[in-house]
Formats: C-alpha cells, structure tokens, sequence
C-alpha cells in the first residue's frame, strides 16, 4: 500500500510503498477514502525536520537535555548512532481521516466490515490507503455525511474541546484569535451555539474567508483600533470569551486576549503559542485563563486510547470519540460546513504538490488540503526488497537464515546492529506492526523481505532461527510457535509474564528439541566474564550487592502493564537475578522482597525495591532496583565480597579488583554490556548445532525467581523458591 512518510533527519517526503499494519487487538483496519493534511502541525513538524541538528536541538531542548544526559552514559559514538538511527527513520504524517472498514479485531463490537468511519490520532489516522486506529479513536458517520467532510472530524474535535472549554453560552460575544482551519471551524461552532463572533488573524485573506463564512465582525490583529472594534462588538464591555487558535512563537495573543476581555472573562489556548502572560489585565480582570487538550478528555491517555477504555458517560459527557460524533452529527445536520473550506484536493500519488502548497512554496492560498485514496490497494502484508547495504556483506560462511519479529527502538540500537555486523549469517525476513516501520528496518540492515504478519516469519522454512524483540506480551507466544515450527529462538527478556506461559514455553521445548536463548546479555559482559574468573578458585559463597539506578517511567507507560509490560520486576529485575545466579554460579532458593510505601499515585511502589535472594552455596544477592533517583547518576553498580577479596563494577565500564590490599582496575573506555558476544554466540550455537550459551534452567528459574519476588512483595514474606517444583522433563512448574 502506499503511505506518506517524513524523514525527521533531512525533512524528506515520500510516497513509500509498505506492507499493510497489522491489526491490533481493540483496533479496526479502515481503507481511506480521504485524510486531511493539517496546515499548521503538519508545517511545523516539516519545518522542524529540514533544520540542522542545532536547529533542533533548539526546538526541542527537553529532548537535546536527554541527549547530554545519554552521552554522559553511553559515550559519545554510541549516543550518535542512537540519534542518528531515530532521526534517520521514516515517521507517518497526518492524524485525520476517514473511510471504510476493512476488518476488526476480536472483542471490538461496535464496528463491523463495510461501516463508514472518521479516524483520529497522529501515528493512526495517518496519510495511508490502508490504517490501523484503536476503536475509541474511531466514530461512524451518519448517513449523508461525505468522506470528504468526515476527514475533517479530527481537526473539528479540537475546535470543539474548545469551544466547550470556554463555556460559552447563548447570545455571549466570543472572539477567536487565529482563523486558519481550526479557529474557521471553531468560528461555525459558535455560531451554531447562537454566539456573536469577533474573528481575528493577521491574514486579511482569513478575514475575508471569515466574514464569507458568517463571522459577525472581524479585525487585523496588527491594527491599532482593534480594542475600540472589539469595545464597539461587546457593547463597550469586552468580549465575554476569547479562544487563541493561532500558532505563533509570540505572545501577542495571549496580550491581545487580555486587553480585549471583560471583567471575569475567560481565555482558552487551543494552538501553539507562547504562554508568556502578563500580569496587569489577568490579574486587574481577573481573567480565566484555560487549555484544551486536543480532541478532549481520553487524550494521551493509553488506558483509553489503546486499550478502549471508555469513560462513563456520568462522569466525563465529552470525550475525544464523543466529540468527534458531536462534530459529525453537525456535519449531517448541516449546522456545519466544510465543504466550502476545501480549497484542494489531490490523489495521493500527487502528494508531494498538496505539500508543496502547505508549506507556500505555490503562493496559493490553503486552507482545507485533502488528500484522496482511489484504486485498487496493495494489501500484501509482505513485501520483497532489493537490498543495498551500505557496505557489501560477504557471503554466510553457514547456512543461518534469521528472520526477526519486533524492531523498536531498543532492536534498532543494540540488537540489529550487531547481527548486521556478523558475516556468518544470513537476515532474511522482518515483521512489525508497523508497515513503515518494517520496510525501514529491512532497508537500513540488509533483510530480503519484510512483513507485518510475523507468522510469515514463522512459516518460512529457509529461515532457521528468530530472534523476538516485540513487547512482552508476545514473548512467549512468539517462541512456542517459533519452536513448533523447528527453529532455534533468541527471545529478548522476559521469557513469559505469568507461570502459565512459562509452563508453556518449558513443554513446547521438551517437545520440540528446542533451543532457546534469552537475552540476559549481561553475563555476557566482558567485565562480568573477569569479576566471574576472579572468583572461579573459590571454596566459601559469595555477597553480591547490586544498585540499578533504573529511572522513572510513569504508570501509565506500556511496560507497566501487567498483561502487556509485566512491570518493571518480570521486565527488567530478571537481568539482575540472572547476572548474580551467574556470578555465584549457583540456584536461588529463597527470596524475600520489600518495596517503598510512597503513598503517591504518581509513583509504583514496587518500581523502588530491595530483593534478598539465598543460592544453594550460601551465597547471598542483594538486589537494589530504584526509581526514584537522578539519572545523572550512573545506572548501575556491582558490589562481590568473599574470601577477603572484593570486586566492584561501576556502569560496565570501570572494573576494580581488590585482593590482599593490592587493587587492579581495569577500564574500558565505552560501556559494553555484552550484547555483541551474546549473540555472536547464540548465532555460533545455531551454526554448530551445540547447546546454547545458557542453560535451560537457569532461565526458567531466573523467569520464576521474579514471580516469586512479586509474590513476596504481596505476601510480605520469605518464599522458598523450591527448585523441587522444576520438573522439565515433564514440562511444568508444579503448583
């Protein structure tokens, strides 16, 4: 299918040619009809991405601070590649849109094939023939209501939270700074509201698609005798509500707003302008200043937007959905019209002059820029590529085929450019959910097809081994039928999110002869191999004292999610208690866990733990997870006593190695945690046909270990891990 893509690093548009998405559980596949370009988000994001890295950095200095703070952690080079590879990867544009349903997801009810819907949400309702949108950011249309006009319902929401946070009531005097699209529409949404309408703008061409459109007064922001007309429009009062719908660095706005309001009226900011207020006629009127956030309440909120969590209609009557119906159920009626703000239309081929028109590089003037789908649509969720890598690959020296599943961030960064850098094997296929996503990554590392279907990875029977780097949830999903289908599997951590899914992967393995790796790169660091070797003579156990420094992630964040993430403890905590099983290089047998007790929403108890954990030597493991630290400080720190000798290991780049009062430090001058020799040897393992570099059963005991770290934190108690309970050779944890 076709779909426009930006390149955030040089700013480049494309008509790219991708596989379809794949269907998300609690989404619906919609078939465009026709999406909206917006004029204002759409510009802005353009013109971000044609400045230099410097001009960046200066748009965005939240993202260039955590840029710093990743080089004071990582090292300069790793840092940049990092950088680079974001930057450098294709980004969809557009968030509204409309068309027909294709197909839905189990559990969606409220849609069936063949309905008519609008769409929202930028990453969804995006410029494509073909999306993919959570069912709370999809309204039907009703009957009447064009594919043309409903492609405007997002851009209309916004207008309307607005609108609503403004309280506006029959027969006020409302001005709207700002008539590009939104503030137009905000202008017909008052006056379906029975409210008399100042608008304003800079442009005198918007001035007069205004007054067409039946604004009762307008005015040029710039003009001097814009307060008198304002004065003369509210009966000398000023007007009772102003809704700021321009975008502008300046503050000009918000004054102006100031100096036009009545006593005790009310300001609303529904574009991107500097929030510089002054003081005098805020304060002096004692004006309400207001947000609106976007299409309304549901916003950014991942409980509604991507798992479909509605909220009950008693308590919140707006959201996002139900504005968008709002809006629509205005469009049937007639009380709103977009149709007359259409100034152009083009095929989705021709997209590069919509923008060329956007971006005023045609001198026309713009204000509702569709874009149209017509045509038989590519649905392949596969597509072949002629591959050119940036430097030739020699030939595979064995016969190692890799197909991969899941390439975010973390895969781009530290997974697939180690596997692009090993000569011995071969990147057949890549599947993600995304379809610009998977034709980037097959591009940039040299696979021969990609898919969003992953089963296609599965089903290809030259592909011999997979590695999965999807989220959590599809950990063990993935790698019991990649096993039944024969091929050799590394799985990123975790391995499963419940004992039910480990109970799984251990019986599919017994089954099917499997072999499986586990991505506990840690063990693999070069440090870590001389903090082992250095206690390898030992005949007493072993203090292991491990601080991670983890950093904050809010609750409401993917990997929190207890069916989708598992949490910090099942996603993140198993690399810690796999390191200190393989320092020790013995089994853990009895845990116990407690955590903080905040008393905070904002902050997960369980993210700041401490984890004591016994090993069948004697050995002792202290693991300190911390959220609620600084970043700047470094992430983690190992601490091994024993036998009168001591090892500490700052960050995996700072070794010191303390034995009869003699010290040994050994530094390396970047981080290196091991993931390049994990892999190199689970690929060596594949080729020869040997056992893998971990053991089976330290990564089923290290999965269960950080169940029942979460079992103790809820029980308050010590737990005995029972290695009794571990039956592989039936396939179980027996209960």
């Amino acid at each position: 299918m076709k779909q426009i893509t930006q390149n955030y690093k040089t700013g480049e548009l494309r008509i790219e040619d991708v596989p379809i998405p794949g269907l998300r559980t609690g989404a619906v596949l919609v078939e465009n009809r026709f999406s909206l370009i917006s004029a204002g988000t759409e510009r802005s994001t353009i013109d971000v991405s044609r400045k230099g890295l410097i001009g960046k950095a200066k748009d965005r200095p939240d993202q260039f601070r955590q840029v710093i703070n990743a080089v004071k952690k990582n090292g300069l080079v790793a840092t940049y590649k990092t950088v680079m590879d974001r930057l450098d990867s294709p980004v969809p544009l557009g968030y509204s849109c409309a068309g027909v349903v294709k197909s839905v997801s189990e559990g969606v009810s409220e849609f069936k094939t063949g309905d008519r819907v609008a769409c929202a949400g930028a990453g969804y309702a995006s410029h494509a023939e073909i999306v993919c949108v959570p069912r709370n950011l999809c309204a039907r249309m009703p009957d009447g209501v064009s594919f043309e006009a409903a492609a405007f319902t997002t851009v209309g929401a916004i207008a309307m939270q607005g609108v609503r946070q403004a309280r506006v009531q029959l027969g006020e005097n409302v001005a709207v700074i700002g008539l590009g699209l939104v503030g137009l529409l905000a202008v017909q949404l008052l006056k379906a509201a029975g409210c008399n309408v100042l608008g304003i703008d800079v442009d005198t061409g918007k001035l007069q698609i205004a007054l067409d459109q039946g604004v009762d007064a307008a005015a040029q922001a710039a003009s001097d005798s814009i307060g008198d007309l304002a004065l003369d429009f509210s009966r000398g009062r000023g007007v009772d509500a102003v809704i700021i719908s321009a975008a502008t660095s300046s503050n000009d706005p918000i004054v102006l707003a100031g100096e036009i309001s009545r006593d005790r009226g009310r300001v609303v900011v529904v574009g991107n302008v500097t929030m510089d207020v002054p003081r005098k006629d805020y304060y002096e009127k004692e004006l309400d200043l207001r947000l609106s956030r976007s299409y309304g309440p549901g916003r950014y909120d991942p409980l509604y937007e991507e798992k479909g969590v509605d909220y009950p209609i008693g308590y919140v009557r707006w959201t996002e959905k139900r504005n968008m119906e709002s809006f629509l159920d205005l469009l049937a009626s007639g009380k709103v019209d977009v149709e007359r703000l259409i100034t152009h239309k083009f095929r989705i081929d021709d997209a590069n002059k919509a923008y060329d028109v956007i971006m005023g590089e045609t001198q026309e003037q713009s204000i509702g820029v569709l874009l149209e789908y017509t045509g038989k649509v590519d649905t392949r969720s596969r597509e072949l590529l002629s591959v050119r890598d940036e430097k030739p690959r020699s030939e595979p020296v064995a016969d190692v085929k890799l197909g991969f599943v899941g390439a975010g961030n973390f895969a781009r960064s530290f997974l697939l450019p180690n596997i692009k850098a090993n000569n011995t094997v071969s990147l057949k296929g890549v599947a993600t959910g995304s379809g610009i996503n998977a034709k980037n990554v097959a591009r940039k590392f040299g696979f021969q097809y990609c898919t969003t279907n992953y089963e296609e990875i599965l089903n290809d029977s030259e592909i011999t081994a997979v590695v999965i780097a999807t989220r959590h949830d599809l950990h063990a999903k993935v790698a019991v039928e990649a096993m039944k289908k024969h091929k050799a599997v590394f799985v990123e951590k975790p391995l499963a999110l419940t004992e039910s899914e480990l109970t799984e992967v251990i019986r599919t393995w017994r089954e099917n002869e499997g072999r499986l790796l586990v991505g506990f790169n840690r063990r693999f660091a070069p440090l870590v191999e001389e903090i082992r070797s250095f206690f390898q003579n030992r005949t007493q156990p072993l203090a292991v004292n491990y601080r991670i420094n983890a950093g904050f992630i809010p609750r409401d964040h993917w990997s929190q999610d207890a069916s989708e993430g598992g949490g910090r403890i099942i996603g993140e905590v198993c690399h810690f208690a796999d390191l200190i099983q393989f320092i020790t290089g013995s089994l853990p047998v009895r845990v116990f866990a407690e955590s903080i007790s905040a008393r905070n929403d904002a902050v997960v108890d369980n993210d700041n733990i401490s984890v004591i954990i016994k090993f069948e030597d004697g050995s002792l493991g202290t693991i300190t997870y911390l959220a609620n630290g600084d970043a700047a400080l470094p992430k983690e720190r190992i601490e091994v006593f024993g036998e009168g000798t001591v090892a500490v290991l700052d960050d995996f780049k700072k070794l010191r190695l303390v034995r009869k009062g003699r010290t040994k430090q050994v530094k390396k001058r970047r981080q290196d945690k091991g993931y390049k020799r994990e892999l190199e040897k689970f690929i060596r393992a594949v080729k020869d046909g040997k056992e893998m570099p971990i053991p089976f059963d330290e990564i089923v005991i290290t999965t269960f270990l950080t169940f029942m770290i979460e079992r103790s934190l809820r029980e308050k108690l010590p737990l005995d891990i029972g290695l009794e309970q571990f039956d592989l050779q039936q396939a179980r944890v027996i209960e």
